[in-house]
């Protein structure tokens, strides 16, 4: 998919909008620095007003004047409901209180696992990577995961050098079978090709939204496993108030656009 399209977007603002119609008004979402705040902000603004923005540092419900540069940026805790902790926030999503999550990753398997550890040989890495930080406790325990992530055959892989953050581990039940909540797990992931989730029987991953302007075929050419491609849509396009807000209100700089 090219950068800029005949609509005049390009592809960070087609995954902001999508990200942020993904989120239900009256919810809860840990955000993270990046993309994943600015689809929570521009929720806020349009059809999500009572959304409440989690960051991870410990801002709770927050109506930022400006976009946060960091999760931990003083602007996270603006007019909001608590200026809390990291501690506190990883103790309310484990009580059941965060309904979405957005992590990422440098490597994911058809179940949603990702890895953000190591590639390589654990013990002689080829590239050792920051490691989990909240990813696992959001993959563990949010109700809801999102994963947002550029996608190729290097970071869609049959099987993972390490598995930092769980998706559905091994397939069906497994997730309950070693002591994750029923319903959680990751529910959507986002690339610059699609929109995927899980097949409520494999649990693996299966295309259900297409972006403007790409081929069918692309989705496999750029995946080292297979991606079920059954019935699916096209991704919505911007609308024209989401890219006034997104680079006129919320991102004028386009520090992430």
């Amino acid at each position: 998919m090219s950068t800029e399209t005949e609509a005049d977007y390009n592809s960070v603002e087609l995954l902001t909008t999508v990200a942020a119609k993904a989120l239900d008004d009256e919810s809860t979402v840990l955000v993270g620095t990046g993309m994943p705040q600015l689809a929570g902000m521009l929720a806020k603004e349009t059809h999500a007003p009572d959304l409440t923005l989690i960051y991870e540092a410990g801002g709770i419900g927050a109506d930022a004047p400006a976009l946060p540069v960091t999760v931990g940026d003083e602007r996270t805790i603006h007019e909001g409901i608590k200026a809390a902790s990291m501690h506190d926030v990883m103790s309310y999503m484990q009580a059941g209180f965060v309904d979405y999550g957005f992590i990422g990753g440098a490597q994911i398997d058809k179940y949603g696992n990702l890895n953000s550890t190591v590639i390589g040989d654990w013990e002689n890495p080829t590239v050792r990577l920051p490691g989990s930080g909240g990813a696992n406790d959001i993959g563990s325990l949010a109700h809801e995961t999102m994963i947002v992530m550029r996608q190729d055959e290097r970071k869609f892989v049959e099987e993972l050098d390490f598995r930092t953050t769980p998706g559905y581990l091994d397939g069906p039940g497994t997730r309950e079978e070693h002591g994750l909540p029923r319903d959680s797990g990751p529910t959507n992931v986002i690339t610059q090709f699609g929109v995927y989730g899980f097949d409520e029987e494999t649990k693996e991953m299966t295309l259900e939204q297409l972006h403007p302007g790409v081929e069918e075929s692309e989705v496999n050419e750029n995946s080292g496993f297979e991606i079920h491609i059954g019935d699916y849509e096209r991704s919505p396009e911007p609308t024209e108030e989401e890219l006034r807000l997104l680079r006129e209100e919320l991102d004028p700089q386009g520090i992430i656009r």
